[in-house]
């Protein structure tokens, strides 16, 4: 299970958090700038790294039954 939390501008991706990786990453100028910054921030990067608990852990039970 992974959590991505993706941003998009005018339909091109510019950052993405993937808890397999920990980490965000950049995929363009504005991008990397955002990532470098938001990296930096150790509480708003294990508030991150905790969705995936938070989120998708709780949620996997309830998709399982449904298939």
């Amino acid at each position: 299970i992974e959590y991505i939390d993706s941003y998009y501008y005018n339909k091109l991706e510019y950052t993405r958090f993937s808890s397999s990786v920990g980490k965000f990453v950049g995929f363009t100028e504005r991008g990397v700038k955002n990532a470098e910054y938001w990296n930096s921030n150790p509480s708003y990067l294990s508030a991150m790294r905790a969705q995936k608990e938070g989120y998708c852990l709780n949620s996997i039970q309830i998709d399982y039954t449904a298939a």
